[in-house]
């Protein structure tokens, strides 16, 4: 199932379930309206309420099948939306494919860790699909691209062991890492070349999480070419290894997002390097949840 939330023409602001086939969105509301079944205002409340909240929403879709008098939106017809508003800072986990750290360190030994890189992004920085990323000139001159997957936390939690890891995921989503490269060398933590305002990305839906393991292959694309080609099969440091270790001793809170790596392709990674300039766009497609686009300027 994939949730995501939208605004009408006429400005309502809701949430709905997507229909692929049919290129529809179902609002929750309505669903709520016509089955008379409790569902909350918004996606972040309905992360709240985990399983709780998940199970209303199907026992709604369920009745919506016997009895389809709700109407659904076309998805022409609505603004896609940020998926969930991000309240703490983005969870970042660097270097996770080996391809990636060739090409970002020129020799693979300068980057060898057995323990995964952390690093943040202020919440600031998320922005939606088909938002604008600004290129920030009077700060950066190296604005590059990430295709990521992320995951979203579904319930509060600490000293998470592996085995227990897929209890905690709500759900899944695109992210695009974008860094200012400059930053990054220039102040050698990450946090403020990550941080730049519209330089999160997010969505456009939520594929909810079945509590087991997924895979997923990646693919960016700037202007139409494929510049990244990924598959999560080939972590380094696998998703239940992430939650483990970010949880051993910090406290996971719902809607949290982890956002854990980018494949080989990056801008940066080019000789000479390719990044962005005003006019491009980005489409990162991840397999199962769809694509997430944003124009350059």
């Amino acid at each position: 199932m994939k949730i995501a939330a939208f605004t009408t023409k006429d400005g309502l602001q809701s949430w709905g379930v997507i229909n692929d086939e049919n290129q529809t969105i179902l609002c929750a509301a309505d669903l709520e309206e016509m089955y008379f079944t409790f569902l909350p205002e918004t996606i972040d409340e309905l992360i709240e309420q985990g399983n709780e909240g998940v199970l209303a929403l199907a026992s709604a879709l369920e009745k919506h099948k016997e009895d389809p008098i709700a109407e659904p939106y076309e998805l022409s017809e609505v603004v896609l939306t940020k998926p969930a508003n991000v309240q703490r800072n983005v969870m970042c986990i660097g270097l996770n494919y080996d391809e990636h750290i060739k090409e970002f360190t020129r020799d693979k030994k300068e980057a060898e860790n057995e323990l995964p890189i952390f690093f943040t992004k202020r919440p600031n920085s998320v922005i939606g699909p088909n938002e604008h990323i600004q290129l920030h000139t009077h700060a950066t001159s190296m604005v590059d691209y990430e295709g990521e997957l992320a995951i979203i936390i579904g319930k509060r939690g600490a000293n998470i062991s592996e085995s227990e890891a897929w209890d905690y995921v709500f759900g899944y989503t695109i992210l695009n890492d974008v860094s200012a490269r400059d930053l990054q060398r220039n102040h050698i933590q990450w946090f403020l070349g990550k941080s730049l305002d519209t330089f999160c990305p997010m969505g456009p839906y939520i594929l909810l999480g079945d509590k087991q393991e997924k895979q997923f292959t990646l693919k960016t694309f700037v202007n139409g070419e494929l510049r990244q080609s990924g598959d999560t099969h080939d972590f380094i440091h696998p998703i239940p290894e992430l939650i483990a270790t970010l949880s051993r001793g910090m406290t996971l809170e719902p809607g949290d997002i982890i956002a854990t790596g980018t494949p080989s392709g990056v801008g940066k990674g080019f000789n000479p390097p390719r990044y962005l300039k005003s006019g491009d766009e980005v489409s990162i497609t991840i397999s199962d949840i769809g694509t997430l686009t944003n124009p350059v300027r």
